[in-house]
């Protein structure tokens, strides 16, 4: 039996800090899990062909959140509060890939975020769609939980 990847259909998202609701962990779509090495590039001494690259510190973009509208949302309070109040509290993102039995198979654990946009989806009498909105956050850095895998059946 070889390996087959998981699908990224099945994951949930959740702020530890808020109280748990159902409907605020569903999402979308999630964007932004990515981590890269910035580097400062210096020209070679009196020789024009090179250049040195210096490594720097990881960088990591913001994360974009997409789900159909809630009406009331913890989550949404938190990042209206932020922008608009300016009451600014970082708080740890979860990020939860699942298995079919809604089980962890990875975990992304998002420190000290906090909102930076808010918008709605164009509302358009024209077309048959739900209200979408998207939250964008700031954070850190994240760290990877990879639950133990089984191991593998051994082969006759």
């Amino acid at each position: 039996m070889s390996y087959y990847p998981p699908p990224a259909f099945h994951f949930a998202v959740r702020v530890p800090s808020l109280p748990p609701s159902a409907n605020d962990v569903c999402f979308s779509e999630v964007g932004g899990l990515s981590m890269e090495m910035a580097s400062e590039e210096v020209a070679e001494g009196g020789e024009n062909r090179f250049v040195q690259k210096y490594p720097l510190r990881a960088k990591y973009p913001e994360l974009v959140l997409k789900r159909g509208l809630l009406v009331r949302s913890d989550v949404f309070d938190w990042i209206r509060e932020s922008i608009q109040d300016y009451r600014i509290t970082p708080r740890d993102v979860d990020v939860i890939l699942l298995d079919s039995a809604h089980m962890p198979l990875v975990a992304w654990h998002l420190v000290n975020a906090y909102a930076t946009k808010w918008a709605i989806a164009d509302l358009n009498a024209t077309a048959n769609a739900v209200s979408v909105e998207t939250l964008q956050l700031f954070y850190q850095y994240f760290t990877v939980d990879r639950t133990p895998v089984p191991p593998m059946p051994a082969l006759p």
